[in-house]
């Protein structure tokens, strides 16, 4: 059975609709768990939102997402995060930005290359080359679990898993405002706001600022010019959270949860429905602070990198940085 805890990720209930000849009968509602307490459930299906008593509830599990939901989610974050160079390679994407970021500078594998696997990781490693950059393909999963395996047999290196969280945004605004100082919410980041993330991604190229503002809705949030730092871009319908950063002197007072909702307020706005983020799967403080705010996994990603000697130059640290 389904608990609180389940919130945010996708579900399948068996619900009892009536008897007929002494026998229960069923129906299957499928869709994302937005909320769960004492009486009952509410599941958000195809149709609209569904609420169901725990007394009709026969059987309910979590289910994995589609392929479909999967590959749509990849292309929300794409074009959230967008490299100023994409070139397509069949259904996968070629992304470049100076080496700014390993999600802007590697490859993305949706759909069908046009070409053999091999062909097309081969392409992918002789595209990098030519830019001086490392061949990098984020691999979605389970969606590319096949790559995956090529890409293992092949000797590239493997990141650690990356959880792709989404909650809706009504989940994460639940709760009273803190008494906490107002997140500033600029259409441009400034100085202050570019500064903190300079620091954390060790530079900031030419491209690194069409990445940031690319989107057409975007907000770019913070707390007291530098105490508290975020970015939000709201695509089809998501709000991608990004570039959270608390300086050290101001931890552990709330800003980070504070900064997230105010994006999400802002997001609710303008026609955003669900937030999503990505996280390390070995950064335990922010899987908690997610948690909290209702987030779940959507699914996984790793970055592999092509382990081989160098065709071109090394690319600068920064790119270094997922």
């Amino acid at each position: 059975m389904l608990g609180p805890h389940d919130v945010g990720h996708r579900v399948v209930v068996r619900r009892i609709v009536g008897v007929r000849g002494n026998r229960p009968q069923f129906t299957d509602v499928l869709g994302d768990l937005i909320g769960y307490d004492a009486t009952g459930l509410t599941v958000a299906a195809r149709t609209g939102p569904q609420r169901i008593r725990h007394d009709e509830i026969h059987a309910a599990k979590r289910v994995p997402r589609s392929r479909t939901e999967i590959a749509d989610l990849e292309r929300v974050a794409n074009a959230a995060w967008p490299a100023p160079v994409q070139e397509p390679l069949g259904g996968w994407i070629l992304r470049a930005a100076d080496g700014w970021t390993g999600r802007a500078n590697s490859a993305l594998p949706l759909g069908d290359p046009g070409m053999s696997r091999g062909e097309a990781i081969d392409a992918v490693a002789d595209w990098y080359a030519a830019r001086g950059l490392p061949a990098r393909i984020n691999v979605p999963l389970p969606l590319a679990a096949g790559l995956d395996a090529t890409l293992t047999a092949r000797g590239w290196a493997r990141s650690p898993d990356v959880l792709v969280l989404s909650a809706p945004l009504a989940r994460v605004l639940e709760g009273p405002e803190p008494d906490l100082p107002k997140v500033k919410l600029d259409v441009a980041p400034d100085d202050a706001w570019l500064a903190v993330v300079t620091a954390r991604k060790r530079g900031l190229p030419a491209a690194a600022r069409q990445v940031l503002t690319g989107p057409a809705a975007v907000r770019f949030a913070s707390v007291e010019r530098d105490l508290a730092v975020a970015r939000g871009a709201v695509v089809g319908g998501w709000l991608h959270l990004s570039l959270l950063e608390v300086a050290e002197r101001a931890r552990r007072q709330g800003l980070a949860r504070h900064v997230t909702r105010a994006l999400a307020a802002w997001a609710a706005g303008s026609g955003g429905g669900t937030a999503f983020l990505q996280v390390e799967s070995g950064n335990p403080a922010a899987r908690a602070l997610y948690a909290g705010l209702g987030f779940a996994t959507h699914h996984t990603y790793v970055t592999r990198t092509n382990a081989g000697p160098p065709s071109a130059a090394s690319p600068p640290a920064s790119s270094r940085t997922a």
